[in-house]
């Protein structure tokens, strides 16, 4: 068992109130470094190619949903 399942499997026998502590909690996580490293991509223009491509997509009704 990885520590990612026995994490889920420890976050089910939580009670309700636990829950939702725990979910005000990883809600208040301030950015990691992936955040960082997005925004910082995303301000120098590293996603240009991405945005331009899904907004081309959008144009021509071809958007798909996330499963």
């Amino acid at each position: 068992m990885t520590t990612l399942d026995e994490i889920k499997a420890a976050i089910e026998k939580l009670t309700f109130e636990e829950r939702a502590q725990l979910a005000r909690w990883i809600h208040g996580w301030s950015d990691d470094d992936w955040d960082r490293e997005m925004i910082a991509d995303a301000k120098n223009g590293k996603l240009d190619r991405f945005i331009a491509e899904v907004d081309e997509q959008i144009e021509k009704d071809q958007l798909l949903d996330l499963p």
